[in-house]
């Protein structure tokens, strides 16, 4: 199952999920990160486009929770649900993406 949290939420998420670290995994294309990203205060941020992630899928922890991010969190959502399928237990999508982190959470990320 996949929960939906949003920006200002994920924190007490991550809370919820254990004391493994937490990972927010950013799905969005490399130009994309370059032109907006999150600052990581309370978990590791990696950045795997969604079309790579199969083939890096094992740079992923199983034991760890997972929020997925994108723009608007469609394409977060796909992975995040992928994820679930692949056998992942703690899998989230950050409701409304980096677009929603800019405006609900941290107005220093640029929005575009």
């Amino acid at each position: 199952m996949v929960d939906l949290v949003r920006p200002a939420e994920l924190l007490s998420w991550f809370a919820q999920e254990g004391d493994a670290r937490p990972l927010v995994l950013d799905v969005r294309e490399p130009w994309e990160c370059a032109l907006a990203s999150v600052s990581a205060q309370g978990f590791e941020l990696l950045a795997i486009p969604m079309g790579s992630l199969p083939a890096r899928l094992a740079e992923l922890d199983r034991d760890r929770p997972i929020a997925c991010l994108c723009h608007h969190g469609v394409r977060s959502m796909h992975v995040a649900a992928w994820l679930a399928q692949q056998g992942w237990d703690c899998v989230a999508n950050v409701e409304g993406g980096i677009d929603a982190w800019a405006r609900e959470h941290d107005p220093q990320v640029p929005r575009y």
